[in-house]
Protein backbone atom coordinates (compact mmCIF):
# COMPACT_ATOMS: atom_id res chain seq x y z
CA UNK A 1 0.00 0.00 0.00
CA UNK A 2 1.40 3.41 -0.95
CA UNK A 3 1.76 6.30 1.45
CA UNK A 4 -0.84 8.34 -0.43
CA UNK A 5 -3.29 5.43 -0.21
CA UNK A 6 -2.72 5.25 3.55
CA UNK A 7 -3.33 9.00 3.87
CA UNK A 8 -6.56 8.75 1.88
CA UNK A 9 -7.79 5.83 4.00
CA UNK A 10 -6.99 7.74 7.22
CA UNK A 11 -8.85 10.82 5.99
CA UNK A 12 -11.90 8.79 4.97
CA UNK A 13 -11.93 7.16 8.41
CA UNK A 14 -11.80 10.60 10.03
CA UNK A 15 -15.15 11.68 8.55
CA UNK A 16 -17.51 11.35 11.53
CA UNK A 17 -21.04 9.98 11.48
CA UNK A 18 -23.50 12.62 10.34
CA UNK A 19 -20.93 14.37 8.15
CA UNK A 20 -19.76 13.97 4.56
CA UNK A 21 -16.67 14.87 2.55
CA UNK A 22 -16.17 15.17 -1.17
CA UNK A 23 -13.77 13.06 -3.17
CA UNK A 24 -11.94 16.30 -3.96
CA UNK A 25 -11.66 17.37 -0.31
CA UNK A 26 -10.29 13.98 0.69
CA UNK A 27 -7.71 14.16 -2.10
CA UNK A 28 -6.64 17.69 -1.17
CA UNK A 29 -6.36 16.76 2.51
CA UNK A 30 -4.11 13.89 1.43
CA UNK A 31 -1.90 16.32 -0.51
CA UNK A 32 -3.10 15.22 -3.94
CA UNK A 33 -4.09 18.20 -6.10
CA UNK A 34 -5.89 16.14 -8.76
CA UNK A 35 -6.61 13.01 -6.73
CA UNK A 36 -10.42 12.78 -6.64
CA UNK A 37 -10.42 9.82 -9.04
CA UNK A 38 -7.75 8.10 -6.97
CA UNK A 39 -10.03 8.48 -3.92
CA UNK A 40 -12.87 6.89 -5.90
CA UNK A 41 -10.64 3.99 -6.97
CA UNK A 42 -9.51 3.38 -3.40
CA UNK A 43 -13.09 3.42 -2.15
CA UNK A 44 -14.07 0.96 -4.86
CA UNK A 45 -11.18 -1.40 -4.21
CA UNK A 46 -10.69 -1.45 -0.42
CA UNK A 47 -13.83 -0.10 1.30
CA UNK A 48 -14.93 -3.55 2.33
CA UNK A 49 -11.56 -4.96 3.43
CA UNK A 50 -10.58 -1.75 5.25
CA UNK A 51 -14.11 -1.25 6.67
CA UNK A 52 -14.25 2.33 5.39
CA UNK A 53 -17.29 4.59 5.87
CA UNK A 54 -17.58 4.80 2.08
CA UNK A 55 -21.09 6.22 2.25
CA UNK A 56 -19.79 9.51 3.71
CA UNK A 57 -17.84 10.39 0.55
CA UNK A 58 -19.84 12.20 -2.15
CA UNK A 59 -19.34 14.56 -5.07
CA UNK A 60 -18.28 18.14 -4.37
CA UNK A 61 -21.65 19.41 -5.63
CA UNK A 62 -23.34 17.38 -2.87
CA UNK A 63 -24.69 14.62 -5.09
CA UNK A 64 -24.19 10.94 -4.49
CA UNK A 65 -22.08 9.70 -7.40
CA UNK A 66 -23.64 6.24 -7.58
CA UNK A 67 -26.86 5.71 -9.48
CA UNK A 68 -29.82 4.74 -7.29
CA UNK A 69 -29.80 1.14 -8.50
CA UNK A 70 -26.00 0.77 -8.24
CA UNK A 71 -25.71 1.70 -4.58
CA UNK A 72 -26.92 5.30 -4.48
CA UNK A 73 -30.13 4.37 -2.66
CA UNK A 74 -28.13 2.35 -0.12
CA UNK A 75 -25.70 5.23 0.36
CA UNK A 76 -28.59 7.64 0.90
CA UNK A 77 -30.18 5.27 3.43
CA UNK A 78 -26.90 4.92 5.35
CA UNK A 79 -26.46 8.70 5.44
CA UNK A 80 -30.06 9.25 6.55
CA UNK A 81 -29.54 6.71 9.34
CA UNK A 82 -26.75 8.99 10.61
CA UNK A 83 -29.01 12.06 10.51
CA UNK A 84 -27.88 13.48 7.16
CA UNK A 85 -30.71 14.91 5.08
CA UNK A 86 -30.58 13.50 1.54
CA UNK A 87 -32.97 14.87 -1.08
CA UNK A 88 -35.01 12.76 -3.48
CA UNK A 89 -32.41 13.59 -6.13
CA UNK A 90 -29.72 12.11 -3.83
CA UNK A 91 -28.19 15.44 -2.91
CA UNK A 92 -26.74 16.53 0.44
CA UNK A 93 -26.37 20.14 1.59
CA UNK A 94 -22.57 20.44 1.71
CA UNK A 95 -22.79 23.67 3.69
CA UNK A 96 -24.65 21.91 6.46
CA UNK A 97 -23.07 18.44 6.47
CA UNK A 98 -19.52 18.83 5.12
CA UNK A 99 -16.74 17.82 7.49
CA UNK A 100 -14.57 20.68 6.19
Amino acid sequence: MTESTRRIIDIIRSVPPGKVASYRDVALAAGLFNGARQVARILHSVSKTQKLPWHRIIRSDGHIALSPESGGDLQAALLRAEGVEVSKTLRVDMGKYSKH
